[in-house]
């Protein structure tokens, strides 16, 4: 799979939104049609299903889904791509250093499976359901 993602060349920018919406769709459908290869390169199958990385990558391109500037960014009189094209440029770049193995097992995890919100153990800790935990918790320690 990674020799496929490196012929990948970056497209011209979106004409339209359609297109750019089009765009997003098909980076999609390549990042889930590498999930197998990337669990098998970095041995994810003990943490992860294909399934959760296939929903982490949608919550991923979710989180910028408000975006639908059909400008164009300017600097220095140049124009660049639009503000979708650039965020489809940096997910194919993500993605292609993930495929060639330019990433370790515990960037992926902390990055993809963990996520930015922590283990779901840390957040649900048990705060003390007897009285000697309480005080072990208010103390110094």
């Amino acid at each position: 799979m990674a020799f496929t993602m490196r012929a990948v060349k970056v497209p011209p920018n979106s004409a339209s939104m359609a297109e750019a919406r089009h765009r997003v769709f098909d980076f999609f459908r390549d990042a889930c049609r590498a999930i197998p290869s990337i669990m098998e390169i970095y041995n994810l199958d003990d943490v992860v299903t294909p399934a959760q990385l296939r929903a982490s990558i949608s919550q991923q391109i979710r989180k910028n889904q408000g975006v639908s500037d059909p400008k164009f960014v300017v600097i220095f009189n140049i124009h660049l791509s639009s503000v979708i094209d650039m965020l489809l440029f940096n997910g194919m770049e993500e993605l292609n250093n993930i495929t060639e193995h330019a990433k370790q097992r515990h960037h992926i995890i902390g990055q993809y499976v963990v996520g930015h919100k922590g283990l779901v153990q840390d957040l649900e800790k048990d705060q003390g359901s007897s009285e000697f935990l309480k005080k072990f918790y208010t103390s110094n320690y």
